[in-house]
């Protein structure tokens, strides 16, 4: 689902770090699927993009000395206790594909 900028509120930048080489796929699959159930209906992420609430993930990914390291950019609608929550919610991914990961959250910038 794409999401109007004009809509966007904040958006949460993660810097994302993997034991391993791991894609851009691997990532977007990580994080749906170690958020699912998380956070309850409420919060569920493909509710939220599917309401257009929560934009693309967009993910930014290097391999390099057999590791990968990059940035997500996931834009929200969502109000500042809601992204926050969400924003914790990917900090507690600790593997992505088949390699262990460490996800830090680097800001929630406020767009408007």
């Amino acid at each position: 689902m794409v999401m109007d900028p004009s809509t966007t509120k904040y958006m949460i930048r993660v810097h994302i770090k993997a034991d391993g080489i791991v894609e851009k796929p691997d990532v977007v699959g990580a994080i749906f699927g170690q958020t699912e159930g998380l956070l309850g209906e409420e919060l569920d992420l493909r509710d939220l993009q599917k309401s257009a609430r929560v934009g693309r993930i967009e993910v930014e990914i290097e391999p390099k000395d057999g590791k990968s390291q990059g940035r997500i950019l996931l834009p929200t609608s969502l109000d500042k206790v809601e992204t926050a929550i969400l924003a914790a919610a990917l900090e507690s991914i600790d593997r992505v594909g088949p390699c262990k990961a460490k996800i830090e959250v680097e800001e929630i910038e406020d767009v408007r």
